[in-house]
């Protein structure tokens, strides 16, 4: 197989969000075989499974494969096409059995809809029924305290407070009470003694039910009260009728409400009933007999209910939801029942489905129910025959389909074997793309890892600051490389949905400053201004994957400065919380001289942003960046209380913004940013490049980071993105001294220095001030010159005579072009104090770009040699500073070396180490590195040469060895060093086995491999080795790994 070169160099180019296109890489793979994969592809089924973003293929052999391998061959002919006189039948046979099932599911589903219209009818006469029975029990309730009245008031009252005048007015005042009541009337209690002097008493003679005087009887029960609707019941007695006696007496005997069977109301002619209930002339005992009920009563109240007035009320209530015809019936003879509400002979509506519920008016005696029933016939179920048509059609498709495959399985199984073939194939290439990955990575990363260590060696050297910059440049930007190329070659655990994060200490300035290095010499030469400010209440160390912060932060500032022409690109992080604090109930500026003025423009606007450009959010403008300065300034004061909070919490959730005055993003793409491989417009990638995957990344890895990320954009001003992230407090005492140079390495030799900045901008004179104020430098800021040398004076005069100027004044180089102060000369900058002349200090420039006729001019202004160029990075600036002031130029080389250096210095002074790489730039990296702390260092191209001098005896400490090797690689070496090893230990130890780790010899073997695929820690341990380190190592890696085996020593 052949690859071409020309396609394989894009491998490891940035797509336009700042990201790897990955899409290259196997390019030439894909191609390889193109023919074969489409021939592949017409004769299998392709399942395309896409699982957390990754794309997955996997190949199913049709259905002949599986009933050749299962049945095999008969005869020299195949399962299918033995029996395939058989397949018209079976069609046949097949529709009749989706015949039968469409019936059967037609019949199920009809009967389903009768059950439903079953319970439908059942809900809604249970619901009428219950209605009906509550209204008639309140009503029933107004009856029986209406009996209590007539009982408290006309026989426990002496004389009686109730008369027929009373009762009725009382009445009718409160019929509303009684809706359901055509009247209420009170039958006195009379005997047949006291007949006569009750006659004489009303003056009227008792009378029977057909109005005429009344037989002698035992005792009789007239009518003396009664509302006026049923005032022609008067004198009438209740007992005359031989229904209405046995009614009363039973009410008598059992102290409840008792109704009548249903007749026809003498008013309105609807049909009804008598509710009668016993009224006592006396306090009953809690228990009272019949004997003493009948003794005590003295009445019997009695209303009339219009049923049928009852039930239309109720329908009436329901007028929404007539779907059912309602009947009532008294039922108390089930033999004859009595209808009481509804025509009996009605034949109308569905006569095949009835409903009874049963009613319970309170009295036990008599029994009633409710029978429902629909208005309408059931409608034809369309839903069923719908159903079952469709699934009769669906099954002769399905079964007209396994015909026709079945028919056409006998053709694909002749391709059979050619496919077979094209499959190997097609999987042979699948293993050569991995493969491919894993030569790639080692290729690439060989050669990194001798730039990055020939780059450390280099600043191991004595330079100057710029060529110092420089250096630093070229390493971080190779570490981002680096870090890049490890995200495309770490292809294996991002298609498996395995991508985790680090939880390791770093430091996010140093970070920040890095990514600033990458985007310097771009942003100068379009003259952007390109910042950034990291709160002070943000940790000097947090716990995360700081790779991925990285990642992130390069992805937006990449784009910012890809889309800005003009303007400025800001980068601020503080703390997930409100910035603005109050002190004192007012905000304190801490830029002293400053001027909280807009800056004007060269348009004539005024914003008072970082460059003075219009941003799309204000969240970054002085007025409210300001609160955050004042914030911390407010820190310094409180400093112990925030501390101990501080600790308390072991989180730390951080708000990071990224500020540019570019092209914004038009309002129709807003909404698809974050989507992968979608740009702005379609000119976007021709004008800018990129595939605009960036952002989709940046965006996951944010919410990996359980953070979420968002942005204002406003065309043609620009855009704010700012996303959250949650990081782990770590612990002061919890990181080693070897970890701290990753964090930070910054000289202490300014620390306490006075400096003046002259800058009018006032976010950029804070940013210039928070770098500065990294190196220890105390920091005043005014807006010009001028003030600057008026600064000076008010400082030596408030000292009485014991002046102390200013160490240095640097001054942006828009302050310094700006007016008149462009001629200033030598006789100008001097001030006097008490009577003496004293020159100020020196003056530096702080620029984005600078012209040679501008470095003249600058120099005739009594101005350094030396200019601050931006981006401001805190290293640059204390190079910068050493070599104008001459603070710390005399370092010893070697003498001063890094924190944690000291450490692996003890534990490699005088070892003998041998490393094993057959890349010559490779061994003069790991041999300068490990000389640097002392070390012994031989070094050879092979692992037969590494064999060789490793015979036992030998005066080796360790072996770093390389993994691919030509000959033979690592891990076979390393297998037989371990058995030398094991044979010479089993003869020490008189040739026992099982002894050799307990024995004399066993060097240590650390894998020293580019390749960070298949050089994992797990296949180093299995083939003996003692640890891992991967290229380029640095100098934590190496002490974490030499540290098991050697013990620290003095430094002599």
């Amino acid at each position: 197989m052949q690859y071409n070169k020309e396609e394989d160099s894009g491998f490891a180019l940035l797509n336009g969000r700042g990201t790897v296109n990955v899409l290259h890489l196997c390019q030439d793979m894909d191609e390889l075989g193109e023919e074969e994969t489409r021939r592949r592809r017409s004769k299998e089924v392709v399942e395309v499974v896409v699982i957390g973003g990754n794309l997955k293929m996997q190949s199913h052999h049709s259905v002949a494969v599986r009933l050749n391998e299962q049945m095999g061959a008969k005869k020299g002919f195949t399962f299918i096409q033995a029996y395939r006189a058989w397949f018209p039948k079976l069609l046949m046979l097949w529709i009749l059995v989706m015949a039968y099932l469409s019936f059967s599911i037609y019949n199920y589903m009809d009967a389903d809809n009768k059950v439903r219209r079953v319970e439908v009818l059942s809900s809604m006469c249970d619901q009428r029924a219950r209605m009906l029975q509550d209204q008639f029990n309140v009503s029933v309730n107004h009856v029986h305290a209406l009996a209590i009245l007539v009982s408290t008031f006309h026989y426990l009252k002496n004389p009686s407070a109730i008369d027929q005048e009373t009762f009725a007015e009382y009445t009718a005042r409160t019929a509303f009470e009684r809706p359901l009541l055509s009247g209420v009337a009170y039958a006195q209690r009379v005997v047949n003694s006291e007949r006569e002097s009750f006659e004489r008493q009303n003056g009227w003679t008792i009378k029977t039910m057909e109005r005429e005087p009344s037989p002698i009887r035992d005792e009789y029960a007239p009518v003396i009260f009664s509302q006026e609707t049923v005032s022609y019941i008067e004198s009438i007695d209740m007992m005359s009728g031989e229904e209405d006696r046995e009614n009363i007496l039973r009410a008598r005997a059992t102290g409840k409400a008792v109704l009548t069977s249903p007749f026809r109301l003498l008013g309105s002619h609807h049909l009804g009933v008598v509710l009668t209930f016993p009224v006592y002339k006396s306090k009953l005992p809690p228990n009272p007999t019949v004997e003493e009920r009948i003794k005590a009563a003295s009445g019997y109240l009695g209303g009339a209910f219009d049923v049928e007035s009852l039930v239309e009320n109720l329908l009436g209530q329901l007028a929404g939801n007539q779907a059912i015809m309602v009947y009532v019936y008294d039922v108390t003879n089930s033999s004859d029942p009595l209808i009481m509400y509804g025509h009996q002979y009605e034949q109308d509506g569905d006569m095949s489905l009835l409903h009874e519920s049963k009613l319970d008016f309170g009295d036990p005696f008599r029994k009633h129910q409710m029978i429902c029933r629909y208005h309408h016939r059931a409608p034809t179920s369309w839903t069923a025959i719908n159903t079952a048509f469709l699934f009769f059609v669906i099954g002769l498709l399905v079964g007209y389909i396994l015909y026709g495959a079945a028919m056409h399985i006998v053709k694909v199984e002749d391709d059979f074997r050619e496919m077979e073939e094209l499959k190997v194939r097609a999987e042979a290439a699948d293993v050569a793309k991995s493969q491919f990955l894993a030569t790639v990575s080692h290729e690439i990363r060989t050669p990194m890892n001798g730039i990055l260590g020939m780059l450390a060696l280099l600043l191991d050297t004595a330079l100057s600051g710029t060529q110092r910059d420089y250096a630093q440049t070229a390493q971080a930007c190779g570490k981002a490389l680096i870090a890049l190329i490890n995200e495309v070659l770490d292809r294996a655990k991002i298609e498996a949905g395995r991508l985790e994060l680090e939880q390791v200490p770093f430091g996010i300035r140093s970070i920040l400053d890095d990514v600033l290095s990458l985007f310097s010499e771009k942003s100068r030469n379009m003259g952007l201004e390109l910042a950034v400010f990291v709160s002070d209440k943000v940790p000097e160390i947090l716990i995360g994957d700081p790779g991925r912060f990285r990642q992130i932060i390069t992805n937006l500032v990449g784009n910012s400065i890809k889309f800005t022409e003009r303007g400025h690109i800001f980068v601020k992080v503080h703390l997930a919380e409100p910035s603005m604090t109050m002190i004192n109930g007012k905000l304190t500026t801490c830029l002293n001289g400053g001027s909280d003025e807009g800056v004007q423009t060269s348009d004539g606007c005024q914003f008072k942003t970082l460059s003075g450009c219009e941003a799309a959010d204000d969240q970054n403008s002085w007025d409210t960046f300001k609160h955050l300065i004042a914030n911390e300034e407010h820190r310094t004061d409180v400093s112990s209380n925030v501390s101990a909070n501080n600790e308390a919490s072991e989180q730390v959730t951080l708000m990071v913004s990224v500020e540019d005055t570019g092209i914004g993003i038009p309002l129709r793409a807003q909404e698809r940013v974050f989507m992968p491989f979608m740009q702005a417009d379609s000119s976007t990638s021709r004008h800018y490049g990129g595939t605009g995957i960036g952002l989709s990344i940046s965006k996951c890895l944010v919410e990996l980071m359980g953070g979420q990320i968002n942005f204002k954009s406003q065309p043609h001003v620009g855009s704010t993105f700012s996303f959250t992230a949650n990081f782990g407090r770590c612990k002061e005492n919890a990181v080693s001294d070897l970890k701290k140079p990753k964090l930070e390495d910054l000289p202490s030799h300014f620390r306490g220095l006075r400096a003046i900045l002259v800058d009018g901008k006032l976010v950029r004179a804070a940013v210039t001030k928070y770098h500065l104020k990294r190196l220890g430098i105390l920091v005043e800021v005014v807006s010009s010159i001028k003030m600057a040398v008026a600064f000076c004076g008010r400082n030596g005069s408030a000292t009485s005579g014991n002046i102390v100027p200013p160490d240095i004044i640097l001054v942006e180089k828009d302050a310094w072009i700006s007016g008149e102060e462009c001629d200033l000369n030598k006789q100008h900058l001097e001030w006097k104090q008490n009577g003496h002349i004293y020159k100020l200090p020196k003056m530096m420039l702080i620029a984005t770009n600078f012209g040679k006729g501008e470095f003249d001019k600058a120099k005739a202004a009594s101005f350094a040699d030396t200019v601050i160029m931006k981006p401001l990075r805190a290293s640059m600036v204390a190079a910068c500073l050493q070599q104008v002031l001459g603070i710390g130029k005399k370092r010893q080389q070697g003498k001063e070396l890094p924190n944690g250096s000291n450490f692996l210095q003890s534990l490699l002074s005088g070892k003998k180490i041998l490393v094993v790489d057959d890349n010559m730039v490779n061994r003069r990296v790991a041999a300068g590195a490990l000389k640097k702390f002392r070390a012994d260092v031989v070094c050879v191209d092979s692992g037969k040469a590494a064999l060789n001098l490793l015979q036992i005896p030998h005066n080796f400490d360790a072996c770093f060895m390389d993994i691919q090797m030509p000959e033979m690689d690592g891990f076979e070496a390393t297998r037989r060093i371990r058995q030398m090893e094991s044979m010479a230990n089993g003869e020490i130890n008189g040739g026992l086995e099982g002894v050799a780790k307990n024995g004399e010899w066993h060097v240590p073997v650390l894998a020293m491999t580019a390749d960070v695929i298949h050089a994992t820690y797990d296949e180093c341990l299995k083939c003996g080795m003692d640890g891992y380190v991967s290229k380029p190592f640095e100098e934590e890696n190496l002490y974490q790994a030499v540290a098991k085996f050697f013990k620290s020593k003095p430094d002599s």
